[in-house]
């Protein structure tokens, strides 16, 4: 009985908080309350990295993408998207290594848009250079009908060298009809060795300089965008900071599954479209339909 007396406060005449009573009973006998359940991943979603899956905190002030497996259908190496919320047209991104390209033979395979590579930083001395065929391939697809943007390798190690490239795309652009967005495609260089100057970029400089090139496209008149893989656009690249600019993901598979939404997905570096000898990067650009 004298356990039970304690329980009870003869001075107030009320019980003692139960939370209190429950843990002092507990503790009369030995024992300990059990720890509470925490869930480890709450508030995280899981994706598909590239790699394999795992766990990301979303950002919250980055539009999410709607599109679902159900959305797509592929067949012979081409992805077709079959939903109702877009209008999305194939097209290409290239570069000299795809060498002499017979433009009205690919407009005629029902290719709509290429995605030109019009010039690159150097991994390791940093020069800035155009590419070999740039003037050809935009001069010639836009000839065949096709609706061109253009894009830039950077290796930029700060914000200042991002928007000298920047500059260096919007006048490179000038004399071709660019419809489409210029783009920013900034890419880790796997096994160069010490001499890549962008070995020790992280997130954070690699968003700023996105940032950089991004704002000095738009003050030309000109659509920003930004190309990255899964995992850049999960762990490198800091979305929230970027969200006036187009998204561009490369993400192979047979539907498109990165879970922020975005204007262009990249689905294969080993495409076949007539006119162009050897393999291609294929891509689907996604118009929205006005509801």
């Amino acid at each position: 009985m004298k356990l039970f007396s304690t329980l009870f406060d003869t001075n107030r005449h009320r019980l003692l908080p139960l939370a209190a009573a429950l843990a002092f009973l507990l503790g009369a006998c030995g024992r300990s309350a059990p720890a509470a359940s925490v869930d480890p991943h709450a508030g995280m979603i899981e994706v598909f990295n590239g790699a394999g899956y795992g766990w990301v905190t979303p950002k919250a002030d980055v539009p999410v993408s709607a599109l679902s497996a159900a959305d797509f259908a592929a067949e012979d190496g081409v992805v077709r998207y079959q939903g109702a919320a877009y209008r999305a047209v194939q097209g290409v991104d290239v570069s000299y290594f795809q060498e002499e390209i017979d433009w009205n033979a690919v407009a005629a395979s029902g290719v709509e848009f290429a995605m030109i590579r019009a010039g690159y930083r150097g991994y390791t001395d940093g020069a800035v250079s155009e590419d070999e065929r740039f003037r050809e391939n935009a001069a010639n697809a836009r000839a065949a009908g096709l609706e061109i943007g253009l894009y830039f390798f950077s290796q930029a190690v700060t914000p200042e060298e991002a928007a000298e490239e920047a500059a260096w795309l919007v006048s490179a652009a000038e004399p071709f009809d660019v419809t489409l967005p210029l783009a920013f495609d900034w890419e880790p260089i796997a096994g160069a060795g010490e001499g890549t100057r962008t070995a020790e970029m992280n997130g954070a400089e690699t968003t700023a300089c996105a940032v950089a090139f991004c704002a000095a496209v738009r003050a030309a008149g000109y659509e920003p965008c930004v190309y990255f893989s899964r995992w850049q656009g999960y762990y490198d690249y800091d979305l929230s900071q970027l969200t006036d600019a187009a998204f561009w993901v490369s993400g192979t598979g047979d539907w498109d599954d990165f879970y922020y939404a975005h204007a262009i997905w990249q689905y294969s570096f080993s495409g076949a479209v007539d006119g162009i000898a050897g393999s291609v990067d294929r891509d689907l650009r996604f118009i929205p339909i006005a509801q």
